[in-house]
């Protein structure tokens, strides 16, 4: 019974599919190789051009749709706007500020000491009375020292008044102390106000060419520091006679600066001189009394116990001779000691400490003074235009104390020092004469000295050389 119906379905469907096919009968003649009737057996399915052809635009149409629609979505999602905001002024109460008090500027008027002037001048010159020179020497203080020593190029402040009074005046109390003397309150005030001092180290190299002045300048340094180098090795070095053409030397000093303005030269902290081959060496050491002292490499103070020349000359004008002709006397006779010509008025100096033995006229020498320094060495000075005011007989004299002035008493044809050195009452050429050396530091002050002054020094000294050196190597090359 069920075969039959299932028969029956089939033959029913077999008629609808046939009625169909009528009806769509184009569509049929081009699809007829298609079927989805799994349970008959049919004909391979076989892909022509269109087919690959859809599928590859439906394909196509798939995948951008999956791009283009997300990106579309964000395109077309609108930009966050930025929240607005208000600002509202809010107003503040303004604070009180106090009145400022705006100094007045004061009109200090400075003048310079010239030479010969006195403080007395200087008040007169600026229409100012002795009374107003008075109240400031009274109101000084411990600054009055300093009125009464003036040196040209000093410097003092004067602040009128609207009326030409003295209101106030400023001075050096001394080099690192400025002196304020105010007079325009109830009474007068003095106030002290520290300047700012500074040291700076300098070095400087001359190679002498004609004098040691001509090769300090050169150096760049000023006659005062040449000065001071001369100082040093006075007692070793004859500064007329003994220099050579290319002797050299070097220095290592201070400068002093004041307020940040150079102020002028301080010492010579370590020096080396070359005269004809010899090296001489001078280093600043502070001894345990606190003094300073220059010394040389062995520790030995470079002051010896003698000055070898005890006056600032020009020339010499007559050597030490067993025989020469005297230009007065016209004869011939010996010349025990050294003439130095110098102007008229130049001090004289003591060769050493000593003692005063004998001062007044003697014959042929003029205005004479004897120095006894030990028992075997003594000094003689003639032909002086005066003595020293504090000099007497029996007076202790310190190395470099004035004793006298150059002048042309007694048998002298001009103004010279005649001087004499004399070793147990015989006369020796003060040039060639070897001078006593002076004792060394103690030992415990030696090894200070070695390990602080002289070692970095030293070493300081020779780099300096050897740069000079390798500047006149390439200076030679390049003009080679």
């Amino acid at each position: 019974m069920s075969g039959k119906i299932r028969g029956g379905l089939r033959a029913r469907k077999q008629a609808i599919c046939r009625k169909a096919q009528r009806r769509h009968t184009s569509f049929y003649e081009r699809c007829a190789h298609w079927s989805f009737d799994r349970s008959e057996s049919a004909t391979p399915l076989h892909w022509h051009r269109e087919h690959w052809v859809l599928a590859g635009t439906a394909l196509m149409a798939t995948l951008l749709s999956g791009f283009i629609m997300p990106a579309w979505a964000t395109a077309m999602k609108p930009v966050p706007m930025a929240e607005a905001h208000t600002l509202l002024p809010l107003a503040l109460p303004k604070p009180k500020l106090a009145p400022q008090a705006t100094a007045p500027v004061e009109d200090w008027q400075a003048v310079r000491v010239q030479p010969g002037q006195t403080l007395s001048d200087i008040f007169g010159n600026r229409g100012l009375s002795l009374t107003d020179l008075q109240k400031v020497m009274d109101s000084a203080g411990d600054a009055k020292s300093a009125l009464h020593h003036l040196s040209p190029g000093e410097e003092f402040d004067f602040l009128p008044g609207p009326d030409g009074s003295l209101l106030g005046i400023r001075f050096d109390k001394d080099e690192a102390t400025r002196a304020t003397v105010r007079l325009d309150g109830p009474q007068p005030t003095l106030s002290l106000q520290p300047r700012d001092m500074d040291q700076r180290e300098e070095v400087a190299h001359g190679v002498i060419s004609s004098s040691l002045y001509a090769a300090g300048d050169q150096a760049g340094l000023s006659a005062a520091m040449v000065g001071k180098l001369a100082d040093l090795f006075k007692y070793d070095i004859d500064f007329v006679q003994d220099l050579r053409e290319g002797d050299s030397f070097t220095v290592i000093y201070d400068d002093i600066y004041r307020d940040g303005a150079r102020y002028g030269e301080g010492d010579i902290v370590a020096a080396e001189f070359v005269n004809q081959g010899k090296r001489y060496t001078a280093y600043r050491f502070k001894k345990d009394d606190g003094s300073y002292g220059w010394f040389s490499e062995d520790g030995r103070p470079l002051q010896k116990s003698f000055l070898r020349i005890p006056v600032d000359f020009t020339r010499i004008s007559s050597t030490f001779s067993a025989a020469r002709m005297h230009p007065i006397l016209g004869l011939m006779r010996a010349h025990k000691g050294v003439d130095y010509a110098a102007p008229m008025g130049t001090p004289i100096h003591a060769a050493g400490d000593g003692v005063i033995k004998y001062r007044g006229w003697e014959n042929g020498y003029g205005n004479f003074v004897l120095i006894q320094h030990n028992k075997d060495i003594s000094t003689a000075y003639g032909h002086m235009s005066r003595f020293a005011a504090s000099e007497r007989v029996g007076q202790h004299v310190k190395q470099g104390e004035i004793i006298g002035y150059v002048g042309m008493t007694g048998l002298a044809t001009g103004p010279h020092l005649h001087y004499e050195f004399r070793v147990d009452g015989v006369q020796r050429n003060p040039q060639t004469v070897t001078l006593p050396k002076p004792e060394p530091l103690p030992a415990t002050q030696m090894a200070k000295f070695k390990a602080t002054v002289v070692k970095p020094e030293l070493a300081r000294l020779e780099q300096i050389d050897q740069r000079i050196k390798l500047a006149r190597n390439d200076t030679a090359s390049t003009n080679n």
